[in-house]
């Protein structure tokens, strides 16, 4: 059984997970702020880093991602439609924010292009495209261990922003309601931000899925 690990970190509170086996490996999920909190959760944990991978690149997903990155020696995967958002402040969105740290980091090591199950240290998962947020938002689906991470997708009780550059709210409702919502009623939904929801809960009581 895998282990997840939530940090909430940066100022709008974005969710960073952690998941890892009982080997202490780990794969880091959205590093979007802090590094410093996230290095040290992992050295106080004793875990071993292997991989990040990125739902999308908005600047509250990807602050710590050079960081993490450089600490452990460890490739970052992203999707290929936001393949130049790593090192494009306009596009990540750093760049219109007063207050914020503008970011231009190093680009991804490697690229998603295509639906696609991967194992990393043992840990099996899906990469699922769930555009609409923005165009190359991705879920992960551990479906062995019941759990998804969604990023900006859906949260409880709510969806993702679709103002921002390449979203949709048409695309963003037609990935959630056949990507996510299609997954078994008890299934976790980890969101990029906020607590953990269900498909259940969300077809029970979410206000922006009804009468689509």
């Amino acid at each position: 059984m895998l282990d997840v690990k939530i940090l909430t970190v940066g100022p709008v509170q974005a969710n960073c997970y952690i998941v890892s086996n009982k080997e202490k490996d780990c794969i880091i999920f959205d590093p979007g702020e802090e590094g410093e909190k996230i290095l040290s959760t992992i050295q106080k944990e004793q875990l071993k880093p292997k991989a990040i991978f990125l739902t999308h690149a908005h600047f509250d997903h990807i602050g710590a991602v050079d960081i993490v990155r450089e600490a452990f020696h460890i490739p970052v995967y992203l999707h290929k439609e936001e393949e130049d958002w790593l090192f494009d402040p306009n596009k990540n969105g750093s760049g219109k924010y007063v207050g914020l740290p503008t970011y231009r980091l190093k680009p991804a090591d490697e690229i998603i292009n295509k639906e696609q199950s991967f194992e990393v240290a043992g840990m099996k998962f899906r990469a699922i495209f769930t555009p609409g947020h923005s165009p190359g938002s991705i879920s992960y689906i551990f479906e062995e261990d019941g759990f998804a991470i969604v990023g900006d997708t859906l949260f409880q009780g709510s969806i993702g922003r679709t103002d921002l550059l390449g979203g949709s709210l048409e695309v963003l409702l037609k990935s959630i309601h056949e990507k996510l919502l299609v997954l078994p009623d008890d299934f976790i939904i980890y969101p990029g931000h906020g607590p953990y929801t269900t498909p259940a809960h969300e077809m029970d009581s979410n206000p922006f899925l009804h009468g689509f």
